[in-house]
């Protein structure tokens, strides 16, 4: 199973393209052997590669349909072309003085990095996704987040569970920006149960909610329900119809 770690190098590589073992070895602050089995790891799974003296990042991955119940870093640059047409056209929807809700899937990071550069004075940012609260420092710092807690999913990267139920309940949500593994005429779906437990919940308490998703997800479906088509109040994604 990758670490939390390995997620952090593989960030720290994207910025870089390569580095040494050392250098990893210092930024993360652990030992050779233990940068060894991250990046060992990271190899095995064709993210990154390993060079002479270090490590470098795998060539672009070509885009397609993410796999079921692939990691989050493996998931964070496919079909990124899409995810951030998707991302242009969704902070359109941000105003000035909105409290958002911001999930922890790959395309609504996108619309978080373009947050980072968005033109506005007052935003509040609620959120379950640990790679846009690492990333918060990036934003302007006249923004605002909360974090909603719980217990940490590896493999969504993001807070789960019962806590972050509970935070959620006191929490406020004017616009909610989430994703979902597919969409049919039924609806929204994950194929994660507490995934879509957390986010009936935020769907509950926004006035607005927008889902993104890119056309490899027309007509798939996950196991477990997040909501019925009828419950979304507005579709973004790379083309005009997001449902087959």
């Amino acid at each position: 199973m990758k670490t939390l770690r390995s997620l952090e190098i593989l960030n720290y590589l994207k910025e870089r393209q390569s580095c040494s073992i050392s250098e990893l070895m210092e930024r993360f602050n652990v030992s050779q052997a233990t940068i060894h089995r991250d990046v060992t790891e990271l190899a095995r799974q064709k993210i990154i590669r390993k060079v002479h003296g270090g490590v470098a990042i795998a060539s672009a991955v070509p885009e397609g349909i993410e796999p079921a119940n692939s990691h989050f870093s493996e998931r964070v640059n496919k079909n990124l072309s899409k995810k951030t047409l998707i991302a242009e056209e969704a902070v359109k929807h941000i105003k000035d003085g909105d409290i958002i809700f911001l999930d922890s899937s790959t395309t609504v990071y996108q619309l978080a990095r373009k947050l980072q550069k968005a033109p506005l004075s007052n935003l509040t940012v609620i959120t379950n996704s640990i790679l846009i609260i690492q990333e918060f420092y990036l934003f302007p710092p006249h923004f605002f987040l909360i974090s909603v807690g719980g217990n940490f999913n590896c493999q969504l990267n993001s807070f789960l569970g019962r806590t972050a139920l509970e935070n959620l309940k006191r929490l406020k949500i004017n616009k909610a920006f989430f994703s979902a593994v597919g969409l049919t005429e039924a609806g929204a779906s994950t194929f994660h149960e507490a995934h879509a437990e957390f986010l009936k919940e935020v769907l509950a308490l926004a006035e607005d909610n927008y889902l993104l998703i890119d056309s490899t997800k027309s007509g798939k479906s996950g196991i477990f329900a997040i909501c019925p088509l009828k419950k979304i109040d507005h579709v973004l994604s790379d083309r005009k119809s997001a449902i087959k």
